[in-house]
């Protein structure tokens, strides 16, 4: 570990992470990129958020799919090669691919080289009709998608999760449009996506009793002690999830408990008590809203699907 203050510049994405906590937290509310919660440790985390009686919605969205997957099935069709943008635990993935007629690829586009390796070997010994392909790269960069050379015929793009919640409307235009680009005009996009409810079960669901997602987030601060020689004292510091009405998005803080001072890498951030940092947000959509975004990345709602309490949505786009 390097401590004498310069940027650490030999490993490229340590690099990165260095360079992205200087410039979140030298703004004047610091933030810190959601994707660094994401190391080992915050994925085990987040793996247990997922199973949480608060969290709702991981499984509203895997009962969404059990439940209406043979339409959906119906709607794309057959001999579909699956795009799917940020591979994850693979429950709904194998989902889908059960679901389709006689599915001919299955494309996984993910950051991380090690887990795409492992995840895909895995589903190409479990399906071996398929033509499995990773892709290392960060699907939210254009050359990334731009660069990908695809098979042709029924090409559907595939993003469960309420990834796309992370995202700011620009970003989720650009995205879109970098998806319809790739894939071309006669794609279609099966998307999940989080809908607008009551505060009181979407804060609990950012902020549980058990304080996992409190670990989960804490954990970034203790990422940056251990991989940037930071000197947080995580002790000092408390999670907190806030609904934004007017954003429509639940906000991650961490919230500073005293005055204090945190090095990174030989810099040093000043903290007054309560100032935070903006770690996540998790956009929430209503359906005219988010069909409105998506048309103007030139994609358009075919079908929706929701759960009875309409806590979740799943759109095929075409």
């Amino acid at each position: 570990m390097r401590g004498d203050g310069d940027q650490p510049n030999q490993d490229p994405t340590r690099s990165e992470f260095y360079a992205d906590v200087v410039a979140g937290l030298s703004k004047a509310q610091k933030t810190l990129p959601c994707r660094w919660l994401y190391d080992q440790r915050g994925s085990e985390l987040f793996e247990a958020i997922t199973d949480l009686p608060e969290y709702y919605p991981t499984r509203t969205e895997i009962a969404i799919f059990e439940q209406h997957l043979p339409a959906m099935a119906a709607c794309v069709g057959g001999n579909a090669h699956v795009v799917e943008f940020g591979a994850g635990a693979g429950t709904k993935t194998r989902l889908l691919l059960d679901a389709l007629k006689t599915p001919q690829s299955y494309i996984a586009i993910d950051i991380s080289a090690d887990f795409l390796q492992s995840s895909m070997a895995a589903l190409a010994a479990d399906y071996p009709g398929i033509d499995v392909i990773p892709i290392v790269g960060n699907f939210m960069e254009t050359d990334t998608l731009a660069g990908t050379e695809l098979p042709t015929g029924n090409r559907l793009a595939f993003f469960p999760g309420s990834t796309i919640g992370n995202l700011l409307d620009t970003e989720i235009i650009t995205f879109l449009a970098a998806v319809r680009a790739m894939l071309g005009d006669k794609a279609q996009f099966l998307i999940g996506f989080d809908l607008v409810k009551a505060e009181d079960i979407l804060v609990p669901a950012y902020d549980d009793a058990s304080g996992v997602t409190a670990a989960f987030n804490l954990n970034l601060l203790a990422r940056i002690n251990r991989e940037l020689d930071g000197s947080f004292d995580t002790d000092a510091f408390a999670h907190e999830a806030r609904w934004n009405e007017a954003a429509g998005r639940i906000e991650m803080h961490l919230v500073s408990q005293q005055d204090q001072t945190a090095g990174v890498n030989g810099d040093r951030f000043d903290f007054a008590k309560g100032e935070t940092i903006h770690t996540e947000n998790s956009r929430k959509f209503r359906l005219d809203g988010f069909d409105s975004i998506a048309a103007e990345a030139g994609w358009k709602f075919r079908e929706v699907w929701t759960d009875p309490k309409e806590y979740f949505a799943v759109a095929l786009m075409g």
